[in-house]
């Protein structure tokens, strides 16, 4: 069955894998970002290439008046979204608590914590008058164990932990899936936004092992999706084989 696929932070990594993912399997999508001319990009090359309806919103997740008028806006078909994949994310800064930038804090809470909870909040409602939908949230082994030096982006992980785990619970009734995904290391831009652009020090935490790709993830993201109705996966962890545990990692 075609369905309806809203996936924010589409521009790049893991959500421009994961739109390709769907794309390539014939589902509709609705791609967010705050990056226009590479939104639009995204959309052009995934119509392009793999026939399908695609729905370029381009807005930024960490403001509610945004969020509210892009769902909003969907009229139609359109706005029947079947999964919700709230993948909008980010790491900014590696500093001891004393040492924090107060501004990487704020962009890491408002982003991982409060976008997710705004596109939640007005996407959800339209899966209960359905009776029908999935959300999937983007977590991280970050959420599951706390690392130097991660203080924030750990915590504002563990909130996307607790924060699906209640979800699941209030929706229950409604029929909806609720999933969250934890990836461990991945290469993608992840690291480059984390260390503001520098690329050698980006690079070098990939040395040494075969970390997971923006398309592995993909893979476990629509995966997901195609389970029977019964089915739901509460939470699933994904690492690479080099790595063990948020810092145990077998490098050569």
């Amino acid at each position: 069955m075609k369905k309806t696929v809203l996936i924010t932070g589409a521009t790049a990594g893991f959500g421009k894998a994961i739109a390709r993912k769907f794309a390539e399997n014939g589902h509709n999508l609705i791609i967010t970002g705050r990056r226009k001319v590479l939104l639009d990009d995204v959309a052009k090359n995934l119509i392009t290439t793999f026939n399908v309806e695609v729905l370029p919103l381009c807005f930024d997740v960490r403001k509610l008046t945004e969020v509210e008028a892009a769902i909003n806006s969907l009229s139609g078909r359109w706005r029947n979204v079947d999964v919700l994949v709230n993948n909008a994310g980010l790491a900014a800064g590696l500093h001891p608590i004393h040492e924090g930038v107060i501004d990487d804090w704020e962009r890491m809470i408002d982003t991982n914590v409060k976008g997710l909870l705004y596109m939640t909040r007005m996407v959800a409602p339209i899966m209960v008058a359905r009776k029908q939908g999935h959300i999937i949230n983007m977590g991280s082994v970050a959420g599951k164990e706390a690392y130097p030096l991660g203080n924030v982006y750990c915590g504002s992980k563990y909130a996307v932990d607790g924060i699906t785990k209640s979800t699941r619970i209030d929706l229950l009734s409604h029929n909806i899936k609720v999933t969250q995904i934890a990836p461990g290391a991945a290469d993608t831009e992840f690291s480059l936004v984390r260390f503001k652009g520098d690329k050698d020090r980006a690079d070098n935490v990939y040395k040494g092992f075969t970390p997971l790709s923006a398309e592995d993830v993909a893979d476990v993201v629509f995966y997901v999706t195609t389970l029977p109705a019964h089915v739901n996966i509460n939470d699933l962890v994904l690492m690479p084989t080099a790595q063990a545990s948020a810092v145990n990692f077998y490098k050569v």
